[in-house]
This record gives C-alpha cells, structure tokens and sequence, in this order.
C-alpha cells in the first residue's frame, strides 16, 4: 500500500532533522499510546525519549571507537585485592573524571603485569561515559606515529588532532627508549597538553630512571615538570597477575 502525501512529507521531515528513532518508532509508539490512552503530549515525551537515548548510545560508541582501546575494561573486573598497594579510593574518585575537568594529570607508576594497563583503560573507559573524547596510546606508538607523521609532512595536523581530546593515554612508558627525534617529539605533545588536556600515562619506571628512556636528562627534567605539576600519583608494586597466573596453571598440570 502507498503511503499518504502527508506520511511521506513526515518520513522525509525526520530524515532532514536527523531523528532516525522517531522514524523508526512513531507508529508503533502510536499503536501503544493509543491503546494505553496517552495523552499527545505523553506520545511526544515518550518517542523524545527514545531518540534521546539512541543517540546518547551511539555517541558513546562513537568515542569507544574513536578512542582505540587495546580491549574494552572497566573497574568492575579488576581485582584490588591482589594489589592492595593501589590505592582504590583515589581509583574511585578519579572515575568521577573531575581531574579532567581541571586539566590535571595521572601518573600509574608500577612493576610490569600489576594492571596498570586495565586501570588506565578502565578510567579512559569512564571518561568516555562521561561524554569526554579519549585517545589510548601505547607511548612507543604514539612517538612512531609523530616521527611517521612528521615524515609524511602531516605533524601539524596530527597533533591539532590530540589537542581537541579530553584525555590523552599514554601507555608503557619504559619499555623502549626512544631515539633523539622521537623523545623531543613525545616532550612536544606533553608540553602542547600542558593545562589544556589532562594526561594519564603508566609507567613500569621510578622517575629517576626516565632519563634511560629520553635520552636527556635536561628534556626528562622539563617533561616531569609538566607532567607532575597538577598531578594524581598512583604507584601499583604488588605481584605479577601474569606470573601469578603462570604459577597457577603450572600448579594444576
């Protein structure tokens, strides 16, 4: 059956105002409310709702993706009882993301396999809830990806990209020392972030050994100050889950 001009009009009304759930749904919700007596204000509020909701849901997705986490964690699957020297409060306050709002920054400073990696994805996870746009980085990543943009005469714009986050995650730095180019690039990004974006990065390092990463002890002095000026520390030194993990399954073979 062909629809009626006015239905037409409607459907194509909708499609113009970007409200693909009301197209979706204002016949059915109409068969509803009518069954159910609702008012036509009622009827509005209800189909409203729905197109409010669709789209919250999709602009979450939207930032998930965009952000590029390794794997999707939240804080309800990490394990603080293994790591009793995280400290859970200070975990719990900063996924409220009020640090962001204040352009401050977080440092998760820990042994290798102690979950840094799952808080940090966990409050970057938050931030996205919240609506704040989050990029992930692995540290070795991203200076790769500054040195492979400036070559490619693309640096600028690249970097205009990461100022327009919320929040920037850097990832694992320690594991890789960078070469001359690629740590005064990294220092870049930091300085530009400088109480304009807030900075969450892990490190398996004591800040004293930084320098064995950069290079420079003069390039490490001026990044840790930036970095620490407004700063949230959290130091994770428990045991390995990894190797715990490993033990366990050996224990049961």
């Amino acid at each position: 059956m062909s629809k009626d001009p006015s239905t037409l009009l409607l459907e194509h009304h909708l499609k113009a105002l970007k409200l693909p759930t009301v197209l979706r749904d204002y016949l059915s919700v109409a068969a509803s409310c009518s069954l159910e007596r609702d008012s036509y204000p009622q009827y509005l509020l209800r189909l409203l709702e729905r197109e409010l909701l669709d789209r919250e849901r999709r602009s979450m997705e939207r930032r998930l993706k965009e952000a590029q986490f390794p794997t999707t964690k939240t804080i309800e699957s990490f394990d603080f009882a293994a790591q009793p020297s995280l400290n859970e409060a200070l975990v719990r306050e900063l996924l409220r993301g009020d640090y962001i709002g204040k352009k401050e920054n977080v440092l998760l400073v820990g042994n290798p396999g102690t979950g840094k990696t799952h808080v940090a994805s966990a409050l970057g996870y938050a931030a996205c809830t919240q609506g704040r746009r989050v990029r992930f980085f692995t540290t070795t990543g991203l200076v790769t990806q500054l040195l492979e943009q400036r070559e490619a005469r693309s640096l600028q714009r690249f970097l205009r990209q990461l100022e327009r986050q919320d929040l920037l995650i850097l990832d694992e730095l320690g594991y890789v020392p960078f070469v001359k180019a690629g740590a005064e690039l990294l220092f870049d990004v930091v300085g530009r972030a400088y109480e304009r974006t807030s900075l969450l990065l892990t490190t398996n390092l004591p800040f004293e050994q930084w320098t064995e990463v950069m290079g420079s002890e003069r390039l490490t002095g001026a990044m840790l100050d930036r970095l620490t000026h407004r700063v949230h520390i959290l130091e994770a030194n428990g045991p390995s889950y990894r190797l715990q993990d490993a033990k366990a399954r050996l224990k049961r073979r």
